[in-house]
């Protein structure tokens, strides 16, 4: 049986492909994941999905390189899909959703910035590495303090 390569979308499914919001993406993989939905991406788990990740971002990289925006805005959304496929697998599994992974990157891109979000100033580049870097390793060091 072969397989038709344009059949008829349904307003919802139509509605779906002309969003930009993550809420419909993350309805898209809701539904790919569902009973009834694609059977590849039902067999899929964090681990099988490792390479595509590594792909997508290398496909980036040579958007990047060879300045092709129009390329680069199509493989910013196959790593945006592997984060909405990632997030889709955990809530699936009770462990987390798009929108936690979101609120942790907010809140992480906030407190990395206290030169801009807490009133602080750094004026060069370098000063702001080494404050990420400070900053990072004193989370780190309080994680681990804290899970012993």
């Amino acid at each position: 049986m072969k397989a038709a390569l344009k059949p008829e979308l349904t307003r919802e499914a139509a509605r779906l492909a002309r969003s930009s919001n993550l809420r419909s993406l993350e309805k898209i993989m809701r539904t790919l994941l569902a009973p009834g939905g694609c059977p590849w991406d039902r067999r899929q788990t964090h681990s099988t999905l490792l390479k595509y990740l590594f792909e997508e971002a290398g496909e980036v990289r040579r958007a990047v390189r060879k300045k092709d925006w129009a390329n680069l805005k199509e493989e910013l959304g196959d790593v945006l899909l592997q984060v909405a496929f990632h997030s889709a697998l955990a809530q699936r599994d009770g462990r987390f959703s798009l929108s936690d992974v979101i609120k942790t990157i907010n809140a992480k891109m906030v407190r990395r910035h206290p030169h801009v979000f807490g009133g602080g100033k750094l004026s060069t580049p370098a000063q702001v590495l080494r404050q990420w870097k400070m900053i990072k390793k004193a989370e780190k060091k309080h994680v681990r303090l804290r899970h012993g």
